[in-house]
């Protein structure tokens, strides 16, 4: 990810105009509920597929396939195959489980066994 770097200057002389900032309020009063839930089940769609990516990611790098996998860490396997392809996302437990094997995949095998 590339961050920008965007230097302001407040005026002395008028500063109301700098609260405004760069919002388009016609824009913005032009958005509907529609336009809103259209961009949210986008957004939802996203965070799915990394999650998606994220639990293939780790299996892999422990090299295990996903019926290893789920017998190791106790997860039916439809459930694995539901994160990989991103029509479920891990929540909870199981969120954490995944970031415990993503940083610390020995110690995590270990008290798994």
């Amino acid at each position: 990810m590339n961050m920008k770097t965007v230097r302001a200057r407040l005026e002395a002389q008028n500063p109301g105009e700098a609260s405004r900032g760069r919002v388009d309020f016609g824009v913005l009063d032009a958005t509907t509920d529609a336009d809103i839930a259209l961009q949210q089940s986008a957004d939802d769609a996203i965070a799915m597929q990394d999650a998606a990516r994220f639990s293939r990611r780790v299996r892999q790098r422990l090299g295990l396939t996903q019926m290893e996998f789920s017998q190791r860490i106790d997860v039916p396997i439809e459930t694995i195959r539901n994160w990989e392809q991103g029509k479920r996302c891990p929540t909870g437990a199981a969120k954490a489980l995944l970031k415990v094997l993503d940083k610390a995949p020995e110690a995590a095998l270990l008290a798994l066994s």
